[in-house]
């Protein structure tokens, strides 16, 4: 496929909703990445680690509740249609990395939950209200939910880089708007 220059105002866009979710989901992402790897030079039973401890756990379920909501509104908010002329193999990795990124977004923040509730450890949000263990102390669950959670961010990393590989092939390289659909509107004028 040749590079093309596409009319900006002839793109089929996400709804405005969608694309807000997706770049705030984006910026808390950036976030609780930085805040577990700050996690892992912290001292243990300091008081650093545990406002690091609160604002990683904080941010993750602000990630799973954008999430849930995400998924939902996308259920009623289909995404616009890709070009006629889009790739049906390129179509179809992008469906599948899509669903991908989804899953770990929801999976990633209900593992580092289900951890710390199985481990017996207090989970409030930003410290303003506690949540509710759903579930009994049992380490052996902490202990499974922790490997989830500790494997999927290296999926997380490979999904991420691939989203933006991608997104910036489309508009670096392919110049086909594909890019541009997730970006806030111009307004004219």
């Amino acid at each position: 496929m040749k590079p093309s220059s596409a009319d900006p105002d002839s793109i089929a866009c996400y709804d405005p909703v969608a694309r807000v979710v997706h770049w705030l989901v984006a910026a808390l992402a950036v976030g609780v990445v930085a805040l577990g790897w700050a996690l892992v030079a912290a001292p243990r039973e300091t008081g650093s680690r545990a406002v690091l401890l609160l604002l990683h756990r904080s941010v993750g379920l602000s990630i799973l509740a954008l999430m849930a909501f995400r998924v939902l509104w996308r259920l009623g908010h289909p995404p616009p249609p890709l070009p006629a002329d889009f790739p049906r193999i390129e179509a179809l990795a992008a469906h599948a990395s899509h669903v991908l990124l989804y899953l770990v977004f929801l999976v990633m923040p209900v593992s580092g939950y289900l951890s710390a509730a199985a481990a017996g450890h207090p989970v409030s949000f930003f410290g303003l209200f506690p949540i509710s263990p759903v579930l009994q102390e049992n380490n052996r669950l902490s202990e499974a939910a922790i490997a989830v959670h500790l494997v999927g961010q290296f999926l997380l990393y490979a999904l991420v880089v691939i989203h933006v590989a991608a997104a910036l092939m489309h508009r670096i390289v392919r110049r086909n708007g594909i890019f541009e659909r997730m970006l806030p509107r111009r307004r004219p004028g």
